[in-house]
């Protein structure tokens, strides 16, 4: 039987603006230049350590768990006040009609997916929802070959949907095709370097898939 598996920050949650705001009170603290949306489109990445990096945190004045924390705190805060993208309960909606199995996997601790997913009261469209059990953001690539034993996905007739160029490595190590959505924390420039599919939007996935 097919299977998605969503992405869900970003791909569902429109978290984008929140993103942003979260870490300009990181950087404003430490004196450097805050992010617009289209900087931060353009450096935000996987593992996130090499992204604080890159927007200038300095990790020998500072070890990385002490901003990982406090964007953490902050995000968590005011996450309530994210809404899903436009459409994205209709996708799901086009999925359950045609008898598709839906997952999420995602870079979130398990407890606030959790809480967030029923927050948006989306919770019951999937079978299996898996994050992480740290606040750092590492890996979703051990959790998905969890998530796939777990629930005997067939890696063969499904898809991962995600908005960063790390949903596409996490896909290719699970041997799972990929679609990427260029409406989240990455630019449409940067998801085509991966010669994935990508598209502009729910409403385009619902035409393809």
């Amino acid at each position: 039987m097919a299977s998605v598996i969503w992405d869900w920050n970003g791909t569902l949650l429109n978290d984008l603006d929140h993103c942003i705001s979260s870490i300009n009170v990181l950087l404003k603290k430490r004196n450097l230049p805050s992010l617009d949306d289209q900087r931060y489109k353009e450096v935000f990445s996987f593992p996130v350590k090499g992204y604080y990096q890159k927007i200038g945190f300095d990790f020998s004045k500072e070890d990385f768990s002490i901003p990982a924390k406090e964007f953490i705190d902050i995000y968590d805060q005011n996450i309530s006040n994210c809404g899903l993208h436009n459409s994205a309960v209709e996708a799901l909606t086009h999925f359950k009609r045609k008898g598709t199995r839906q997952f999420v996997l995602s870079a979130m601790r398990q407890s606030m997916l959790e809480i967030t997913l029923k927050q948006n009261n989306i919770y019951d469209f999937f079978e299996g929802v898996a994050g992480l059990n740290d606040h750092y953001a590492i890996s979703k690539i051990e959790r998905g070959r969890q998530l796939i034993d777990e629930f005997k996905i067939d890696t063969k007739e499904s898809f991962i949907i995600g908005d960063t160029n790390h949903d596409f490595e996490v896909a290719k190590e699970l041997g799972i095709n990929c679609i990427l959505i260029a409406d989240g924390h990455q630019s449409k420039s940067r998801l085509e370097t991966t010669n994935s599919t990508v598209i502009d939007s729910l409403i385009e996935l619902m035409k393809i898939v």
